[in-house]
């Protein structure tokens, strides 16, 4: 493992301990704030069973190919799975 890798983990380990030290402290301050009231407005406001509803059926019936098609198809001779972006099989050499 590199050792700019060791220090990410160092350094994150440390800000999440005391993040989770102060979780009181950081909440009274959003509440102060007014970020808390705005959210919970929101969520009371707009994020009914109905809407959630919606997206998890939305999300369920969209094709699952449409996320990844821009990036993955497969070559018309061979039937390779291309995952780069190429105007060339990289199999048989047929244009894509």
């Amino acid at each position: 493992m590199a050792l700019a890798a060791r220090k990410l983990i160092v350094v994150g380990t440390i800000l999440a301990i005391l993040l989770f030290a102060n979780v009181g402290a950081i909440t009274r301050w959003l509440h102060d704030v007014g970020l808390i009231p705005w959210a919970q407005h929101l969520r009371d406001e707009y994020v009914t069973g109905t809407a959630i509803t919606v997206i998890a059926a939305l999300l369920i019936l969209l094709p699952s190919r449409a996320m990844w098609a821009a990036y993955v198809h497969r070559c018309p001779v061979c039937d390779v799975l291309l995952l780069r972006r190429g105007r060339y099989c990289c199999e048989c050499g047929s244009r894509v």
